[in-house]
């Protein structure tokens, strides 16, 4: 989870929400770190909107552990 704090905090202009809105992401899945990890070194050139655009165009984005609490 460090590497993947420091990565995203080399990311210019990277703001706390940025981060700490990858990390809660990541955190929800064990399998979201090392999907996400790859596509961060998969370029030098990625900016904060591939990132959050490659995470919201996921097919389990809209997955959280609280989904059947929030339906009624």
């Amino acid at each position: 989870m460090e590497e993947l704090y420091n990565r995203l905090n080399s990311f210019p202009g990277a703001h706390f929400g940025f981060v700490m809105g990858v990390i809660a992401y990541v955190k929800q899945k064990p399998d979201r770190l090392k999907k996400v990890m790859e596509y961060l070194n998969s370029s030098d050139s990625l900016s904060k909107s591939d990132v959050i655009l490659f995470i919201s165009t996921q097919p389990d984005f809209f997955d959280t552990d609280t989904a059947e609490e929030q339906v009624i």
